[in-house]
């Protein structure tokens, strides 16, 4: 009787493990079925407004398209990696922008998760916290930090998604005409779909100050379609990668090795009265080691 018992739990184990490893393997189709040549759309619009101030004036809603190569860059049991390339200017000469940048890391622990005013707060999260979830781990287009949250992909009902709520920076279509908030609450959707997949958004425009309780200004609706192109649409943006992986990837390890320290993280907006971005997108005067590892440094304060 005991021994069969025994043989009963080693069964049930042995099949709830297969059953882990076979949701993995669908989590992980799901990540890399993001890769590719896309026709995107961005659509931003505020929807209710909370501010006392009589005077305030919405954000206006934005359309906006783009074609946008995103790039497999790592592809590990534990972590998948994708480089969003964006093309712009006329398809005779165009010009490409290294856009964001998304990691996803299977049962992750440690998070930068943002305060406000370029601080990011260093998060250990416990192991059964994020059994089985995903970390999604997005950077702006210097490879500084942007926002991270851990959750659960999900497949039913022929659906893949994946949804967590977490604070970000203000949005680069914010902040260059915004300074009446500082926080944005981001609740992200990130859904497979038949002709690509689909970045949904619901975002709240927060006031934060030390001490004090956050505040609601605004809330927002993103939508964002990815549709599927030929890659061969996107050639001009796999070329740019193809020249540039090895300096990005020497500014991915200078930013490895300051999240490393894990503490909190303050980041310096302007360095001589210049962008981080503006430094590492000179080709001709960063492009090694020695001249990028400083200048990332003289951000972190």
């Amino acid at each position: 009787m005991k021994q069969t018992f025994l043989v009963a739990i080693l069964g049930m184990l042995l099949i709830s493990n297969l059953s882990a490893q076979n949701k993995k393997k669908q989590d992980q189709k799901a990540i890399k079925s993001m890769c590719g040549c896309y026709e995107v759309s961005f659509n931003f619009a505020e929807t209710f407004q909370y501010a006392e101030d009589s005077t305030y004036v919405a954000s206006k809603t934005k359309h906006d398209k783009g074609l946008e190569w995103v790039q497999l860059v790592e592809d590990s049991d534990d972590k998948i990696m994708l480089q969003h390339l964006l093309i712009v200017g006329p398809e005779s000469s165009p010009y490409i922008v290294k856009h964001w940048r998304q990691d996803w890391e299977f049962e992750n622990t440690d998070l930068y998760e943002f305060d406000h005013d370029n601080k990011w707060n260093f998060v250990s999260l416990p192991k059964d916290e994020v059994k089985g979830q995903w970390t999604q781990k997005v950077f702006q287009v210097d490879d500084s930090p942007r926002y991270e949250g851990s959750a659960t992909w999900v497949h039913v009902d022929g659906k893949s998604y994946w949804e967590n709520t977490t604070d970000a920076p203000l949005p680069r279509r914010e902040y260059t005409t915004r300074s009446d908030y500082n926080v944005t609450t981001r609740t992200n959707r990130h859904e497979i779909v038949e002709n690509g997949w689909l970045h949904d958004q619901d975002n709240n425009k927060v006031i934060r100050e030390d001490g004090k309780e956050d505040i609601l200004l605004a809330q927002e609706k993103g939508h964002n379609t990815y549709v599927k192109v030929a890659d061969e649409k996107c050639k001009a943006a796999q070329d740019y990668w193809v020249s540039h992986e090895n300096k990005w990837q020497i500014v991915r390890s200078k930013w490895n090795e300051v999240f490393a320290r894990n503490k909190v993280l303050h980041l310096e907006e302007k360095v001589d009265n210049k962008l981080l971005y503006k430094y590492l997108f000179d080709d001709e005067n960063y492009n090694t080691s020695e001249q990028i590892n400083p200048v990332i440094e003289s951000f972190v304060k």
